[in-house]
Order: structure tokens, then sequence, then C-alpha cells
């Protein structure tokens, strides 16, 4: 199956050293990307390498002191702590290379109606700290490149991670034409919440059904109301049931459910959609890997779909 329109950008060559035994599954991606390729669900030619986002488009959202901070290694001990990642060139390349993807899919969507970066969704990192994971904020720095070129002034962001999107909240809490929308465990991680435009806070063990329920009622609000130009979407795997870190209780089936949805709302209101992976720390990898693609292979009939239309 060659006949798919949806284009994505990976990043997966450039690998963090990471010590034995540490938490974060850096291996889903290639896997991801290996996934992608074997189900023929993105052409060969639409299947790219992420390119590396410039230090002055990441100073639109980040301080100089912390992007300096960052390439030149002298982040505090504390810092890199926070981050969960120890400070190496490797970890400066993959961040940069996971913001540049998330900039190119954006672009890519913007002209053909989706695209995908196959990481990305760094929604912990502020303009001067990274946390949980997140060294730059690739969502709030592509919104920034977007605006400034005068592709789309309107945005919304659909943050469906486990997890809430805090530095994301705070880097466009004055910014009217930023809605940003977390969908997130009431009692996880961050334990300090910020406020995004809308913030939805589920209690442990939420399901299938009352998540599907209570997303539906707001999207009205994040597409209609706000009526953006573009939509980042920010599709965690770790609502999953089997989440090591997420405490609600989705089926792989009521996740591909949550994305035909947002998805589905997005091209019926003519939308393009910028879509990133975020968060997913199943102790089983293939699971991850599952509930990734199959949110491309819905992006990928949103690509014909949109194309069909343009056509």
């Amino acid at each position: 199956m060659h006949d798919v329109e949806v284009r994505a950008f990976y990043s997966d060559h450039f690998v963090l050293p990471l010590p034995d035994g540490h938490k974060f599954p850096m291996t889903k991606y290639s896997r991801l990307r290996e996934r992608v390729i074997a189900d023929g669900l993105v052409a060969p030619h639409d299947l790219r390498e992420a390119p590396t986002v410039s230090w002055d488009d990441l100073l639109l959202v980040h301080t100089p002191e912390y992007v300096q901070a960052v390439a030149s290694g002298s982040l505090p001990a504390a810092m890199q702590r926070r981050i969960g990642f120890p400070w190496s060139p490797q970890m400066v390349e993959r961040s940069r290379r996971s913001v540049g993807a998330t900039i190119a899919a954006a672009h890519a969507a913007c002209d053909a109606g989706c695209a995908a970066n196959l990481a990305g969704g760094t929604h912990h990192a502020f303009a001067d700290r990274g946390e949980g994971y997140c060294v730059f904020n690739d969502v709030a720095v592509a919104s920034r490149v977007l605006q400034r070129e005068g592709r789309a002034t309107r945005i919304s962001i659909i943050d469906c991670d486990v997890h809430q999107g805090n530095g994301t909240a705070t880097i466009f809490d004055d910014d009217a034409d930023v809605f940003t929308f977390s969908m997130h465990g009431a009692h996880n991680f961050p334990f300090k919440k910020e406020r995004s435009d809308l913030d939805v806070a589920l209690d442990d063990g939420v399901g299938d059904e009352e998540y599907l329920d209570v997303l539906e009622h707001h999207l009205h609000r994040v597409l209609e109301v706000h009526d953006p130009q573009l939509v980042f979407y920010l599709a965690g795997a770790d609502p999953f049931a089997g989440d090591r870190l997420g405490r609600l209780k989705l089926s792989i089936g009521g996740l591909q459910a949550r994305d035909e949805l947002v998805l589905s709302r997005c091209a019926a209101k003519g939308r393009p959609v910028a879509i990133t992976m975020s968060g997913g720390y199943c102790p089983d990898i293939d699971t991850i890997v599952t509930i990734h693609t199959n949110t491309i292979r819905l992006a990928a009939r949103r690509g014909l779909q949109a194309q069909s239309q343009v056509r």
C-alpha cells in the first residue's frame, strides 16, 4: 500500500545516551518508524529525516540564558535532573531535531491537511527550563514560527497526553491567538498544574466511554469557538490502561476512537493538523508502537481525504 497522503518526520537516528536502567523508552521511536514503513502507511518519499531547528527559532519561545545553557552544556545538575536526561551533545542535537520535525510537520499539514512528527510533544518545557523528559517545547516553537511566517495566526493545541501540558500553558498564557486545551489525569505529574485555556482533569481509572464523551463535549469550544487556522494534536499513548505512568484505563480501541474523533472534527472544519506522539510508558514497548501506528494510520486516511478535496 503506497496510496497514502501523509508526510512524517523522524529523528530517531539521533539517540540520547542514557544510563542503564533509565525509565525512558527511547527505542519506541525507531520501532515506530520501522512499523510505519512495514505497514506502508507513509510513502518512502514522504518519510523524511527531521531538520534541525535554528537557535534563533528556539529564541522565539525560550530565554537566551536557557538556550545558551543547553547549547554549551552548562545546565546545572539540578536542572538536568528535572529534565530527566543527562546533558550530552547528542541530547542537544536530538532535542533540536525533534523541534525541527514538528515545524516541518506543521508546514506539511498546511500544505496537505495532515502531517506528523514521529516523536515530539515536549509539552513540559517552559521558556526558561525543561522538565519531564522535555528540553525544548516543540509545539510552542512551531506555533511561533508559523505565526511569524503568516501561515497561521490562530492556533489550537489539543493535548491528549495523560500529563498536563504545563509548559505550553505557561508559554501561551497571555496569547489569545493560541488556545491551549489539556485533557489529563488530575492526580498525575505535574503535581503543580498550570492554567491552560481549557483544562479537563480526569480522575484515576477513567475508561473509554467517559473519556470520549468528555473529549467530544469540549472539542466544540476548541475548534468552533476559537476557530483556529492550524491545530497541533498531541496524541499521547499514555492514557492506555497498561501505561505505568498513566493512571487512566483506555483501551487500544479507545485510543483509536480518540484519534478518529479529533481528526474527523478537524477535517469537518477543514483545519490542518500537525500530530506529535507525546508520551507512552507501557512496559511493553510494542504496545506503545501499536498505539502510535494506529494514529499514523488514521492520519494517512485524513491526508487522503484532504488531498481529494483539493483535487
